[in-house]
């Protein structure tokens, strides 16, 4: 089956924008095309897209998605390499994991503090006293 850009868009919320901006940057080399021009996505192409939001909502780089598919392209003889790239991504997105609950317990000791001392009970407004 085929998709148009407007379906994949619809499909994996990204926009139209992105899709053709991803496609520009060579993270879509085997996007076809119809006679007229039109992009026509396949299923392989959705999945490559949801990888490639995949990867860079958790932190890889688009010079690092767009190097990680290159590999892909090279077929079997470039499985380690790909495999150690995405071991080092996973633990990458650990240490982001940490740093973000550590800052969550911070935050939650502040919002703590600030319920004890009432800062959240303001019984008027704004420059009245």
């Amino acid at each position: 089956m085929k998709y148009t850009i407007k379906q994949v868009s619809e499909k994996i919320k990204l926009s139209e924008h992105t899709l053709r901006y991803y496609d520009r940057e060579g993270l879509m080399p085997l996007l076809k095309r119809s006679s007229t021009g039109i992009r026509l996505y396949t299923e392989n192409d959705v999945n490559w897209l949801e990888l490639i939001c995949c990867l860079k909502n958790s932190g890889m780089s688009l010079s690092e998605i767009k190097e990680f598919m290159n590999l892909c392209l090279q077929g079997e003889k470039t499985c380690e390499e790909r495999k150690d790239i995405l071991e080092h991504h996973k633990k990458d997105i650990l240490n982001q994991i940490e740093y973000l609950k550590q800052s969550l317990n911070t935050i939650n000791y502040k919002i703590d503090h600030y319920k004890e001392i009432g800062i959240f009970h303001i019984d008027s407004p704004l420059g009245s006293k």
